[in-house]
């Protein structure tokens, strides 16, 4: 089993803790990548127009001035680090230490700066959207993709089903191998009708990824399982209010996940 997230733009910088150490990160053959991705991101948040560049607000300046001093900043586990509603509802710190364990083995964080990262890696604080465009390198994503493709691909071939919780960009930076991935699509019923939904989608995905961690590698082993453990978790005796259809994959397109949440569900973490 993996799982693979997209990072979340709302962080928690570490106050302290030993600096980043290229090496001990997920896939250290691509510390040369992630050298050059930061000596760029470091020129261009040394601009004037860095937030220009980098697509942001003036108020993240904060977190554009630590892209400055990532070697130098104290490092953080990656699920400390996040704080978005995805990470808010995947609740690390409440898990079981074997679910934890699971977490930090199985979940693949993909990042615009580092490419991809295990929930364990030490990060600091940082700012670089995967849609970001840096000088010399082009869109994040695009750029990310032939660097990361070879490894991950390798590292599929062992890892039996993968439940794609990304979106956008981050979806973009590697394709999961469609026999063996299920992606997560969130839908809600609104008049009568089932609408795609982005305002719930994020926790609601964290709300999966950590269901399927409780339920771990050796019960979770086909999309088909994944979407028995997700069903039970939304059943009458389950604890959220949804239901769940397994779309199959098709050829080249991967099978799809597709919960549906009520008309009723108006707050991020359900009813």
């Amino acid at each position: 089993m993996l799982i693979l997230l997209p990072p979340s733009e709302g962080k928690t910088a570490p106050r302290s803790g030993t600096p980043l150490d290229l090496a001990s990160l997920v896939l250290p053959t691509l510390a040369g990548e992630r050298t050059t991705a930061m000596g760029i991101l470091a020129a261009v948040s040394s601009a004037p127009d860095a937030a220009k560049v980098l697509g942001v607000g003036e108020t993240v300046r904060a977190d554009i001035d630590a892209n400055l001093v990532l070697m130098e900043s104290p490092a953080a586990p990656a699920h400390q680090v996040f704080t978005g509603v995805l990470y808010d509802a995947l609740d690390y710190a409440s898990l079981p230490e074997t679910a934890r364990r699971r977490a930090r083995e199985k979940v693949l964080v993909f990042s615009g700066l580092f490419g991809v990262l295990s929930l364990g890696d030490h990060i600091p604080n940082h700012r670089l959207s995967v849609t970001s465009s840096l000088p010399g390198l082009g869109r994040m994503s695009s750029w990310w993709k032939p660097r990361l493709t070879p490894a991950l691909d390798a590292h599929a071939e062992h890892t039996g089903v993968i439940i794609d919780g990304r979106s956008g960009g981050y979806a973009a930076q590697w394709k999961a191998p469609a026999a063996t991935t299920a992606t997560v699509d969130v839908f809600q019923i609104r008049k009568g009708e089932r609408k795609v939904v982005s305002h719930f989608a994020k926790y609601t995905r964290g709300l999966v990824a950590r269901e399927l961690l409780l339920a771990g590698p050796r019960v979770v082993t086909s999309p088909e399982s994944a979407a028995e453990v997700i069903a039970a978790a939304g059943s009458a005796e389950g604890t959220h209010d949804w239901s769940v259809d397994l779309v199959p994959g098709t050829g080249a397109k991967p099978s799809s996940l597709q919960i549906t949440l009520p008309d009723e569900h108006t707050t991020v973490g359900g009813a």
